[in-house]
């Protein structure tokens, strides 16, 4: 597909055939964007996620396509890239959102290397070697954004990346070295005109956390967020349609929370 500098720009955003994910894809489809929406084995989810954006779009030349592959893999990372390429011939934002629980939650004494392995690919190798190609990509077409404030690099981290839960050491380990991938590519990326910013969800109301949500229902009721409520995926969808909208100029590597207040430390 030949790139037409007059139609929307375009975000990759990996993981959302469900989740979070979903959540950011239907905010940008609201926003005005082509959305390329990515899903490792989950199909039917993403067909599901593809009509939410098409019912959702506000404009008549918004486009949104399905690519598929495991971000912790490196051919199907290139894929990933190829596909959004193919669809759209043109990528403006990477939102690194895709993301695994342990399959199995064990304390650090019981955990296994094989789970290690699996979370860390997928959460910390894949994000930071997919956002590798999407660079690369960018340095090759230094002025061809179609967003006015240049090309955007975000990661989904977690309250994880500095709160420690020990029934879960690889996701925490996986998310604190998104955190600080977050920090490299910025460093790298400041003077390109490419930001890069570090989204910092708290507790979400998703299918991740959906065997948990009795047990943190009474603990918000009892403080443990100041707004004593779940996040949302739309809380995460409007805080990046905020970063793409160019609302922080100035601004690069750093971490916002939407988290509720859960960072803030109190006594």
């Amino acid at each position: 597909m030949v790139s037409d500098m007059s139609s929307p720009p375009v975000v990759l955003v990996t993981g959302s055939s469900r989740g979070l994910g979903r959540g950011v894809a239907e905010c940008l489809a609201v926003a005005g964007y082509n959305v390329a929406i990515h899903f490792a084995s989950n199909e039917g989810a993403a067909r599901e996620t593809l009509a939410a954006c098409q019912k959702l779009a506000t404009n008549n030349s918004q486009e949104f396509a399905m690519v598929g592959g495991n971000v912790g893999v490196a051919a199907d990372r290139q894929g990933i890239i190829d596909q959004t390429l193919e669809a759209f011939g043109q990528l403006d934002a990477l939102v690194n959102n895709a993301g695994i629980a342990p399959r199995v939650r064990a304390d650090l004494t019981e955990a296994t290397e094989e789970i290690f392995d699996e979370v860390v690919a997928v959460n910390l190798k894949g994000p930071y070697f997919l956002s590798q190609l999407a660079v690369r990509h960018w340095l090759a077409r230094p002025k061809a954004s179609r967003l006015s404030t240049g090309y955007k690099l975000i990661f989904v981290t977690s309250l994880s990346s500095n709160t420690a839960s020990i029934n879960r050491g690889e996701y925490c380990i996986s998310k604190a070295g998104l955190a600080m991938a977050s920090q490299l590519w910025a460093t790298r990326l400041a003077d390109e005109g490419i930001q890069v910013m570090d989204l910092r969800p708290g507790i979400m109301a998703t299918d991740m956390t959906s065997g948990v949500k009795e047990k943190y229902n009474q603990m918000l009721a009892d403080g443990l967020v100041p707004q004593k409520r779940w996040g949302t995926p739309a809380d995460l969808g409007r805080a990046v349609e905020s970063i793409l909208a160019g609302h922080f100029p100035f601004s690069t590597g750093d971490v916002i929370n939407v988290d509720g207040g859960f960072h803030l430390r109190r006594l």
